[in-house]
């Protein structure tokens, strides 16, 4: 039995020893392997060419920006004509946050619940351009909601309603 105890001794020191030089082992990895920790780059696209075919195919006056600093970058756009005609244009916008523009002629309530995923009316409304527009806070998303010309508009995003109130600004119909 005296034999034992040094046995679990030794198992115990070469354990230790082990898990020291994995752990050296991984700490020099770390160190020549290359990471990037900035943020990925984010890549623009051109919507022209939908925004064009939007235009002709829809049902209502699409809008889509003009004038915003080069910054803003356009990261997905697509237009549906099947059920419902919707118009879906998304930007990241300079401080990080993503903003995008929704319209639709979908029935106003489902469309901007699905829009702002789960937002709620606040019963605030903001003056844009001769536009009247209603906050709407809570979800996922806070957003600016107008209704005109048979279709629904959602500004909507993870951004401040100042950026929000930037993009519904920017918005040109033709």
């Amino acid at each position: 039995m005296a034999g034992s105890n040094g046995n679990k001794q030794k198992t115990v020191r070469d354990m230790v020893l082990s898990l020291g030089l994995i752990g050296l082992m991984a700490g020099i990895i770390y160190l020549f392997i290359p990471h990037d920790d900035s943020e990925p780059d984010i890549q623009r696209v051109d919507y022209r060419v939908e925004l064009l075919t939007a235009r002709r195919a829809a049902a209502y006056p699409v809008a889509a920006p003009e004038g915003l600093p080069n910054t803003w970058k356009a990261t997905s756009v697509r237009f549906q004509g099947e059920e419902f005609d919707t118009w879906h244009l998304g930007f990241h916008t300079p401080d990080g946050e993503y903003v995008q523009v929704e319209q639709s002629t979908q029935k106003p309530s489902k469309f901007i619940d699905e829009a702002t995923q789960g937002a709620e009316d606040t019963d605030r409304r903001q003056e844009i351009d001769g536009r009247s527009w209603t906050r709407y806070t809570g979800g996922r998303y806070d957003a600016l909601v107008h209704q005109a010309d048979g279709a629904t508009t959602v500004v909507a995003g993870t951004g401040s309603f100042e950026l929000l109130t930037e993009m519904a600004q920017a918005l040109k119909t033709e």
